[in-house]
């Protein structure tokens, strides 16, 4: 942030320098939109417990994947909005996959493993069916989601196909289930000589469109 505001700084002294005629004023816009409509997320189950693993039950030379784990997702709002859900990885940089969220370091710099997040049977609240869609730009251009996974800060909607538009449509309630993949690294470069904890975590967030 400081050196943002340097570099702005900077910019206006060499503006005011190099146009002897330039306007004395210069005009600052702070827009918004502030929707009447509230939107509330849930899950089913907010921990994901896979217990105690034995180290020797984990492969050295191959990811070892757990037991998948099936969530219900429900997103209530007051009145039909515009929305999409964002996931945060609050464990960032320590999946080796970019479509991945991450289950913590070892030691700070040995990576544990990673979960995956597949949404599916996506429902409306008047019982339509509604399929999810991905964004990786804002909001600004929409793509089918096949897999219906969905990766850090990606946007995922919901369309209709009876509309004819690959863009999201306002609803008021959703619900979808969340399969979640979860895989251990290979363990030969791994320190496991104590407790490990997989230390997975993420937000979800509605963002209004």
């Amino acid at each position: 942030m400081k050196k943002s505001l340097a570099t702005l700084t900077a910019a206006l002294v060499l503006a005011s320098h190099g146009a002897a005629f330039a306007a004395s004023t210069v005009d600052l816009t702070v827009s918004g939109l502030i929707t009447p409509a509230a939107c509330t997320p849930g899950l089913s189950s907010e921990v994901i417990d896979h217990g105690k693993i034995s180290a020797k039950d984990l492969s050295p030379t191959d990811s070892t994947w757990l037991p998948q784990a099936l969530l219900t997702m429900t997103v209530s709002c007051d009145a039909e909005a515009l929305f999409a859900l964002q996931a945060t990885d609050n464990r960032v940089g320590s999946s080796n996959f970019p479509n991945a969220f991450g289950l913590g370091f070892i030691n700070g710099t040995q990576k544990l493993g990673h979960y995956q997040l597949e949404f599916r049977n996506p429902v409306s609240g008047d019982g339509g069916t509604i399929y999810p869609i991905n964004s990786r730009d804002g909001g600004q251009t929409w793509f089918n989601n096949e897999d219906a996974g969905t990766r850090p800060l990606d946007l995922l909607g919901f369309r209709d196909t009876r509309t004819g538009q690959l863009g999201p449509i306002p609803l008021k309630n959703v619900t979808t289930e969340i399969l979640v993949r979860t895989a251990i690294y290979r363990t030969d470069g791994m320190d496991l000589g104590n407790e490990v904890s997989l230390d997975g975590n993420a937000t979800f967030e509605v963002k209004y469109l």
